[in-house]
């Protein structure tokens, strides 16, 4: 079997199915990984900051090695499908924006868009730029405070106080003025 296909099929066995959201996050790492000249990371030397929490996503994770949990994987919600990955190596970046937008309203139409979008020119499928931003810092450690309410302990970073007393973003009372 290809390499190519063996990675479509690890996406596929880590996402539960097939789907065009997933083709998407697999032929968007892809692209980045060829343009970066860069691999999977098994640490943080790769960081994609994601513009949606599609099923995309799940390939991006499974081909880069960027995850939420090793703090290389930044979720900024703006709904598009479109990634910025870094290169913490050479300081290299690309945006990667999917540009074949539209609705499939029957089973029929999602698979040819999926086939559409696994075999079709990558120069048709995405926009790429270079992000104006730096890569996010690499991930910390915080040390634990113990809420004063709930009795469970989060990272300082997560605390916030209230009337003197130290609160869990859980415990910690919304404060809006109506706007």
């Amino acid at each position: 079997m290809s390499e190519e296909k063996e990675n479509w099929k690890r996406c596929v066995a880590f996402h539960g199915h097939t789907c065009p959201g997933l083709a998407i996050g697999y032929r968007a790492a892809l692209a980045a990984q060829e343009r970066l000249q860069t691999h999977f990371s098994p640490d943080e030397e790769i960081v994609c900051v994601t513009e949606n929490d599609s099923c995309s996503v799940d390939a991006v994770q499974v081909l880069t090695g960027c995850s939420i949990g090793k703090g290389n994987l930044i979720y900024r919600d703006t709904g598009k499908q479109a990634f910025s990955f870094y290169s913490r190596k050479d300081g290299r970046k690309i945006r990667v924006y999917f540009k074949m937008q539209g609705k499939r309203s029957n089973q029929a139409d999602r698979d040819a868009f999926q086939e559409k979008i696994l075999n079709a020119p990558v120069e048709e499928l995405f926009h790429f730029t270079e992000p104006e931003d730096l890569p996010p810092s690499k991930a910390r450690l915080f040390n634990n405070i113990t809420c004063e309410e709930c009795g469970e302990a989060a990272p300082e970073h997560k605390i916030r106080l209230n009337q003197g007393k130290k609160l869990c973003l859980g415990c910690f009372p919304d404060y809006s003025r109506g706007w």
